[in-house]
């Protein structure tokens, strides 16, 4: 674990190697599990705000889903996440017309047609982020869907940290990306001796 800021950092996230395969996983990480994404709860007034721009790309499954629940649930530990769709993906998805899963409301992000790309846990899988009082908690999330990220990533030489780069600096800022690879240069010229 390293220490940075207000946060401390699973090695994960710099001893592993990821890269998104999405035609490997067909973006399994918003169909699969039983629980909808973390949100955060700036966030939730965010999708209320956009829903009707978002819900041009959802499927009608997703469209009921949120006329039924809303535009997120609470999980049994009373924490805020999106939507499911019958207990499985998330309300948010559509599918392309490769059969991947994929985001509604970043799918209107890149349409210019809001300004709010997607919830945050979502934009760092899969690195999930815990809340405490003094700190954040920054984990790699190991989940088998993953598992051609992990070669894809390991093929491309791409740490965990360096995928993650924008959605870690939307996170934390720029300066704190920045301290994120002044400690991997530290810790790479560590490895090597």
């Amino acid at each position: 674990m390293i220490i940075l800021d207000d946060t401390l950092l699973s090695d994960e996230l710099f001893d592993i190697s990821f890269a998104c395969d999405l035609n490997a996983c067909k973006g399994a990480c918003c169909i699969e599990g039983d629980l909808g994404a973390p949100l955060e709860l700036d966030e939730l007034p965010v999708l209320e705000e956009i829903y009707d721009e978002v819900s041009a790309y959802m499927t009608p499954e997703g469209i009921n889903a949120v006329k039924e629940i809303g535009t997120h649930d609470i999980d049994p530990a009373g924490n805020p996440v999106t939507t499911l769709v019958d207990n499985k993906q998330c309300a948010f998805v559509f599918f392309d017309e490769k059969g991947i899963a994929k985001c509604a409301i970043e799918k209107a992000w890149l349409d210019k047609k809001i300004d709010f790309q997607k919830p945050v846990s979502c934009h760092l899988y899969p690195v999930r982020i815990s809340r405490y009082a003094k700190f954040d908690a920054v984990n790699y999330h190991c989940w088998q869907i993953c598992d051609q990220a992990l070669v894809n990533g390991k093929k491309l030489g791409i740490p965990l940290f360096r995928f993650l780069k924008a959605p870690l600096i939307r996170a934390y800022g720029e300066e704190y990306f920045e301290g994120l690879e002044a400690y991997y240069a530290q810790y790479n010229k560590t490895q090597k001796k």
